[in-house]
């Protein structure tokens, strides 16, 4: 038997003490945003600590100006040296009547059909998910004696709160950091059967743009016809932003934009997804986005415009004829590939600039500006989890990008010179941030063997 079989096989009789040690750490109310729980949220990261430290981890539990930082380190073998990321911080559980039973107190509950979930806030996002890594790590530990690379791990507690504090702690040490992979799990799979390698993740930039024409609201049967209405103005500005094929018109907009590569595609092609399963459920047919990109593509590796809200004028009960002085709306663009996030807000602002009349101002402020991250296909680091993650799964591991965004990963390649390999086992019907969360115990039992596997490539070289 070769040590991965060896490993494989203790993680397979090891999985119900696994689910206790989860347990441990889910009944911790480490509800990062909410200041009531800051001495839970201590509390978790020295759980974290100690659980690290019976598996040979040097641990510390860092400061930062908010929640501290878990950092674990091990030494001692050869090979590439990686970097752990994930996060011991949860979503509030609001609200609290929605919960089938209390947030913090997980179970097991078998599902129609003998499907079994983990039940609890923190079950997938993150708890579940980093407890993955470690347990693959406890299991190299009991098998081998050793972990088969220099890891050191960072597990942060304010992912939920934007990861506000750990920029400055990553800049701060960043010379300690300076690894050679970022080992990432706070993502998801493609289905249940089907494992998934985040190739992307999409960067943001948030504008808040306000356009007054009049210094009043105007009475609309003694001005209306002659006076610069701003939410005509706006409206007609932001509607702008698309041409008829579903592309931006900012010009610019697309610098650093690249197609995928054509396996790439053909394996995304291969998923079959359609507008009527992805669209249908929340009433909709026919997707808004570029019409010469997939749907899989429109969400997850093309950049995207949206209006998020826009207000002014009279919104109460009943009429009121006026026109209004002032309209306002929120714009937010997701980033990909190599596209900057202050050009687009330059490029924005300057779209909008020069619609304006001479005798109407604009005014913006900004809620946010975040690079997009781009795995490179051709990683070695990536051909080898894909690998790995179908032999563990007897399906292809598919690279596919994701819409959202974890903040800290962009960090990662533009100060600390690494790129990262994000691997997760969410599923869509999760319930992240929601309440009733669940983790599938298959989910969290391959996922344990999974890391082992990618552990164990990566060691080969």
């Amino acid at each position: 038997m070769s040590n991965l079989d060896a490993v494989l096989a203790r993680i397979d009789k090891d999985i119900d003490q696994s689910v206790e040690r989860l347990f441990a750490l889910l009944r911790i109310a480490s509800v990062s945003t909410d200041p009531a729980y800051k001495e839970q949220c201590r509390a978790a990261a020295e759980h974290v600590a100690a659980d690290l430290k019976t598996i040979g981890f040097e641990t510390a539990v860092r400061p930062t100006e908010g929640h501290p930082v878990v950092i674990g380190k091990s030494n001692g073998v050869s090979g590439p040296r990686v970097l752990f990321y994930g996060h011991y911080d949860v979503q509030p559980v609001d609200p609290l009547d929605q919960w089938k039973t209390p947030p913090f107190e997980p179970r097991i509950e078998t599902l129609p059909g003998g499907r079994k979930i983990i039940v609890a806030r923190g079950a997938c996002d993150d708890k579940g998910q980093a407890m993955t890594f470690i347990e693959a790590c406890r299991a190299f530990k009991a098998v081998t004696g050793k972990l088969p690379l220099p890891i050191t791990t960072m597990i942060e507690g304010e992912e939920e709160c934007g990861s506000k504090n750990l920029f400055a702690f990553v800049r701060d040490n960043a010379a300690e950091f300076k690894l050679d992979l970022a080992l990432v799990c706070d993502t998801a799979m493609w289905d249940a059967k089907t494992p998934a390698v985040t190739t992307s993740l999409r960067g943001l930039v948030y504008e808040d743009v306000k356009v007054t024409c009049a210094d009043r609201d105007l009475h609309s049967g003694v001005f209306g016809g002659a006076a610069q209405n701003p939410i005509r103005l706006l409206a007609k500005i932001l509607g702008a932003m698309w041409d008829d094929n579903g592309r931006v018109t900012i010009p610019g907009f697309y610098d650093g934009v690249k197609e995928l590569p054509p396996d790439i595609r053909a394996d995304l092609r291969g998923l079959g997804l359609t507008a009527e399963t992805f669209l249908g459920p929340i009433g909709l047919k026919t997707p808004a986005g570029e019409k010469d990109h997939m749907l899989i593509e429109q969400i997850t590796t093309r950049p995207t415009a949206e209006i998020n809200g826009i207000v002014g004028g009279y919104t109460g009960e009943g009429a009121k004829t006026v026109i209004p002085g002032q309209a306002s709306a929120k714009v937010s663009f997701r980033l990909v590939g190599k596209q900057d996030p202050e050009k687009i807000r330059d490029n924005f602002r300057a779209f909008v600039r020069a619609r304006m009349p001479a005798d109407c101002k604009v005014e913006f402020g900004n809620f946010g500006l975040a690079p997009p991250l781009q795995l490179s296909f051709d990683n070695p680091a990536l051909n080898k989890a894909r690998e790995v993650l179908g032999q563990e799964w007897g399906h292809k591991a598919v690279a596919v990008g994701a819409g959202g965004s974890i903040p800290i990963v962009a960090d990662f390649k533009s100060v600390l010179g690494m790129d990262s390999l994000l691997v997760g086992f969410a599923l869509d019907d999760d319930r992240v941030h929601s309440p009733n969360e669940k983790f599938d115990l298959t989910c969290y039992h391959k996922g344990i063997r999974s890391w082992a596997r990618i552990l164990d490539a990566l060691a080969q070289g």
